[in-house]
């Protein structure tokens, strides 16, 4: 394929906007080339400038559950902007799209929305050491919080220290009130909260796992860090800015049956606009100003636009009763699809999967944490990218993201991509 177009677009961007674009994951660092810029994009497909169709596995990075310019969600957006872009003032359409999202997720009273993932996150850990009053958070490895401080934190030298930060920018001060966990690791996190005994506000995880490749939780894991969280006076956030309304309607928390006390959202709550939330039960959502001591604002946040995308995507989840179950029929077929294809040509792999998120990790053995998963082969992995690439199929340009599947894709779709790494396994 060519891409003429992208390239020298991309030379001008660099010129403009630091390395040539708004989020670094899209500059193809990781796996070297020009990155795409898109044109367009109609259901399970992409277009970029050169007027290349791809299938399309990324996503927006997971908001396109029902396919890009979904008709709904297109025409909400369009009719909401006919009667103004932003008010600064409350809009009925907010309390709609609020209580429709509590009515769908268990275990929340209350939700506020914000601009990103990043803002929900970020806002859910003030929210927790405020009620808390205590400053020390637990995170794990490989888990993407977004770009707050807080978040940027590599491991430190022995597995009960204190993180420190692996960003300029981000304080020594801040970073010894973070601590480094394990994923899928119960004993480890039992070790932290031994060693920092009253001081730990939260422990925010990715209840499945996207940004280290996909890594469902295993077995009892979920609900053993409930227990630890209840018996320390700790609170535990789910992160499913990937997860929520996407591997069920009410996220991982009715997917496992696990409870936790604040879930953060993002990608499918906004319909593909810049939308997050953050939501808990009474007792802790009371605690936000203006109703309580712990401050939280934003002059866009319950935009009208981002909420009528919300709203009309919310409401299309909710309504189809079979939406679930055909992403995981549609996730599994290509799970052996790839499967066969890369075991006739003996390429070393392994593929997590979970409802309609999954990755193909070029690596031995079981990928269950960010060590395991930072062992796979990245030059396999770089072929293998480029190989989809120049087959018209356009996955995540970095080895430890996620593929999300949405309903859009046809099985010939699904046909395709698999015919395509059958071809591609050849040479790697």
């Amino acid at each position: 394929m060519l891409y003429q177009r992208s390239s020298a677009l991309f030379t001008e961007a660099k010129k403009v906007i630091p390395g040539g674009v708004n989020s670094p994951v899209r500059a193809f660092n990781a796996v070297g080339g020009t990155p795409l810029f898109a044109k367009s994009a109609k259901g399970a497909y992409v277009y970029d400038e050169d007027g290349n169709r791809f299938i399309d596995y990324i996503n927006s990075w997971g908001p396109m559950l029902l396919g890009h310019a979904f008709p709904p969600v297109v025409d909400a957006v369009i009719e909401k902007t006919k009667q103004g872009t932003s008010f600064g003032m409350p809009t009925a359409i907010e309390t709609e799209i609020a209580e429709l999202a509590v009515s769908m997720v268990p275990n929340i009273d209350k939700i506020r929305f914000v601009n990103s993932g990043t803002e929900a996150c970020m806002s859910a850990i003030r929210l927790a050491r405020g009620f808390t009053n205590k400053d020390k958070i637990i995170k794990f490895a490989g888990c993407y919080h977004g770009h707050s401080d807080s978040f940027l934190i590599a491991a430190g030298s022995g597995a009960i220290t204190f993180g420190t930060p692996n960003s300029p920018g981000v304080t020594e001060g801040t970073a010894k009130d973070t601590l480094l966990a394990r994923y899928n690791d119960i004993e480890n996190v039992k070790a932290l909260i031994e060693a920092n005994k009253g001081k730990i506000a939260a422990i925010i995880i990715e209840p499945v796992a996207g940004n280290m490749g996909c890594i469902p939780p295993v077995d009892g894991f979920l609900e053993n860090l409930r227990l630890v969280c209840n018996a320390n006076d700790i609170l535990l956030i789910f992160d499913e800015v990937m997860t929520g309304f996407r591997l069920a309607k009410g996220g991982v928390q009715e997917l496992k049956g696990v409870n936790a006390d604040i879930v953060c959202f993002g990608k499918v709550v906004g319909g593909g606009l810049p939308v997050g939330a953050f939501a808990a039960r009474n007792e802790i959502m009371d605690y936000l100003a203006p109703q309580g001591p712990v401050y939280q604002a934003g002059t866009l946040s319950g935009n009208p636009l981002a909420m009528a995308a919300g709203l009309a995507m919310l409401k299309e989840v909710n309504a189809d009763k079979g939406l679930m179950n055909r992403l995981e029929e549609k996730t599994k077929y290509l799970h052996n699809g790839i499967t066969d294809a890369l075991n006739k040509n003996n390429v070393v792999h392994t593929i997590n999967r979970i409802g309609s998120m999954i990755s193909v990790h070029f690596s031995e053995g079981a990928v269950v944490d960010f060590d395991s998963a930072a062992k796979g082969n990245n030059e396999t992995f770089k072929k293998f990218f480029h190989g989809m690439l120049n087959h018209g199929i356009y996955i995540a340009p970095s080895a430890f993201e996620t593929w999300f599947i949405t309903d859009a894709l046809t099985y010939e779709d699904l046909n395709e991509t698999i015919a395509a790494v059958e071809v591609i396994a050849q040479t790697l």
